[in-house]
């Protein structure tokens, strides 16, 4: 994984182009990003890595040691920290280096990295996206499954069987997005569509990996 940064999402709204074309974007909120540990491959933890912290949070709410982890590398207590991982040394960023949305810049291509939203206990139609059963009278099987078994042979349910159950809360990655303004003095990004999650919810973005441009 790529140096990112964390954000929250804070809604939608659009933004107009030079050719005056509306684009819906999605406002994340970057400020507050601030490294607390760099590891190297050659240190303790014998892997290349940036610890990086969001959010300021009350001493009180957070472990002794976690506490004790903060002070030592001088960082306040933080709600969200999250470790990424770098291939080697040279990606590691230099001590005088910005870390804040100036990271990116206009029409780069990024991924974000999210929770979606709960949907709560779902049946096979909404979860799974099955067609369902006729939906003519005398039916009575309009929305079910159907049938899981398969008789006597193997006379058991197969391990991941599509059927209703808690739908929504996973982790997704939205890949191939672009960040139609970075305002650093603003400490905000403005990336174009949707972003997985609530309005208030976590996300991570980082340079794309595929980079295919969109047009």
């Amino acid at each position: 994984m790529s140096l990112g940064l964390i954000g929250k999402k804070l809604g939608m709204t659009k933004v107009y182009t030079d050719k005056g074309e509306a684009v819906a974007v999605t406002v994340v909120d970057v400020s507050g990003n601030q490294i607390i540990q760099v590891k190297r491959s050659d240190g303790k933890d014998g892997y290349t890595a940036v610890q990086v912290g969001y959010g300021d949070q009350k001493e009180f709410r957070v472990t002794k040691p976690l506490m004790g982890h903060f002070k030592k590398h001088g960082s306040g207590a933080k709600k969200i920290v999250k470790e990424f991982r770098l291939t080697g040394d040279d990606k590691l960023p230099a001590a005088d280096a910005k870390y804040d949305a100036s990271m990116f810049s206009n029409g780069q291509i990024v991924d974000v990295i999210g929770t979606t939203k709960g949907k709560g206990f779902q049946g096979v139609v909404k979860r799974w996206n099955f067609a369902g059963q006729p939906q003519s009278h005398g039916s009575m099987m309009h929305r079910r499954p159907g049938s899981i078994g398969c008789r006597l042979t193997p006379g058991l349910v197969w391990k991941n069987q599509k059927m209703p159950g808690h739908d929504g809360t996973t982790r997704c990655t939205t890949q191939n997005l672009v960040v139609v303004q970075s305002r650093p003095e603003e400490g905000i990004l403005l990336i174009k569509g949707a972003l997985p999650g609530n309005k208030g919810s976590i996300v991570v973005v980082r340079p794309g990996k595929k980079a295919v441009v969109k047009k």
